[in-house]
């Protein structure tokens, strides 16, 4: 059973500018993990001609990232539950800028790898507890649309960055990335420590021991409800970071498109996502979250199959088409995404933080899993893509429905018999 919501201080009793102000405070702390996957792909060439590094040697610049934010985010949230969300968020966003200026003045590759390591294992405090501050501080509706407002430019993130990689190894080498990233970490620390308040007051924190920690995630891990749903929400969406992780052999080796035409397939795709999540928004007001996760998953559920089809046809190998599929699924995604994101949290109140984290950790493993060695091997075709998405599209929707079944289930158990 659900824990029961403790008390909290209203947001109300926050100054209203800094209320407003809130939501793209937590969107830009957000954005930061995801915009770091993919910015260094436009310098790709550059890196692999320095560093003496084969296109799959790079391929770990991805890879090590992701496998280091995995392995660090089981602990970001469980550490917010202990010692409160802002000292994680302004102490990771420290580590992250220390270890992109590593990574700017690395000598070889095996160095680089070590920078990136220490950038995932420090990324995942913004990425992750920025998502539990707008629980804290804000319930039904309000939490919904502030949630979806957050997708919106965490949604964003993966278009824009290899468009800034692009444009940054335009005027400077390939290092200038990293020190973009760095300086991005110092502007977002100014910004966290002059304006986001801290909504985990004291008095409903949690013992800092290991022991507790361990207990916070055993606690989440242990309710059904939550298994369920965090593995629809990380394959639909995996089935999108397929597109993502392997976005260097889709747009280059099959497309044949150059390193600034990253843009053609991250704009419709992530633009796509955004307008689900600005539709989220909206519908929020009348429709519950679960039924809008319904409705995403139906509609990434049509765009795996129409990208099946038209990878079938001459049109899957041209642009915009060989990206229609792919767009439906992120439409979806920004429809169920930030929903199933709410209705996680609230399976355990008083154990948020750890809630965030386990849930990070299942879809960042999962999707370094598929950048690593789905990715290469359904890389061989535009179809290969295709049916890996539309799988894994359709294993999440089916996680979502069992997840739907078991609540009826329970409901009717739980009601009382006639004439009890």
């Amino acid at each position: 059973m659900a824990d029961v919501t403790p008390p909290r201080d209203s947001a109300s009793t926050l100054a209203p500018r800094v209320v407003a102000l809130i939501p793209f405070v937590l969107a830009m702390l957000s954005m930061i993990g995801p915009f770091s996957i993919d910015t260094p792909f436009p310098a790709f060439a550059r890196m692999g001609e320095e560093l003496a590094a084969s296109t799959g040697q790079l391929q770990l610049v991805v890879t090590v990232y992701m496998l280091a934010f995995a392995a660090m985010s089981v602990f970001h949230g469980p550490l917010s539950d202990a010692i409160g969300r802002r000292p994680v968020i302004v102490g990771s966003l420290a580590v992250y800028g220390v270890a992109s200026v590593a990574c700017a003045f690395a000598p070889t590759l095996g160095w680089l790898l070590v920078g990136r390591v220490v950038q995932g294992l420090a990324a995942g405090g913004s990425t992750i507890v920025s998502r539990t501050i707008i629980r804290d501080l804000f319930d039904g509706p309000e939490a919904q649309r502030l949630m979806s407002q957050v997708a919106v430019i965490f949604g964003m993130a993966p278009a824009i960055a290899p468009i800034v990689g692009g444009l940054l190894i335009q005027v400077g080498p390939w290092e200038t990335v990293f020190w973009f990233m760095a300086a991005l970490a110092l502007v977002l620390l100014t910004v966290t420590v002059a304006l986001l308040p801290e909504s985990h007051p004291p008095e409903r924190r949690v013992p800092l021991r290991v022991g507790e920690i361990v207990t916070g995630l055993v606690t989440v891990f242990r309710v059904p409800a939550f298994h369920r749903m965090a593995w629809a929400g990380t394959l639909v969406f995996g089935a999108q970071f397929l597109y993502i992780g392997g976005a260097a052999i889709f747009v280059v080796d099959l497309l044949g498109e150059g390193e600034l035409d990253f843009w053609k397939l991250f704009v419709p795709m992530i633009g796509a996502m955004v307008v689900g999540s600005v539709v989220s928004g909206r519908l929020g007001r009348s429709w519950t979250s679960s039924r809008l996760v319904s409705v995403g998953y139906a509609v990434s559920t049509f765009g795996a199959v129409l990208g099946i089809v038209v990878a079938l046809t001459p049109a899957g190998e041209v642009l915009p088409w060989a990206v229609a599929g792919i767009s439906f699924v992120a439409f979806g995604n920004g429809l169920a995404f930030p929903n199933i994101q709410l209705l996680m949290l609230d399976l355990v109140p008083t154990r948020r933080g750890a809630v965030m984290s386990a849930s990070t950790f299942i879809t960042l493993v999962f999707n370094a899993v598929s950048a690593a060695v789905v990715a290469p091997v359904a890389g061989r075709s535009v179809l290969g893509f295709a049916v890996a998405a539309a799988v894994s599209v359709l294993l999440g929707w089916g996680c979502w429905r069992w997840h739907q079944h078991a609540a009826r289930r329970a409901v009717a158990a739980a009601a009382p018999t006639p004439g009890a």
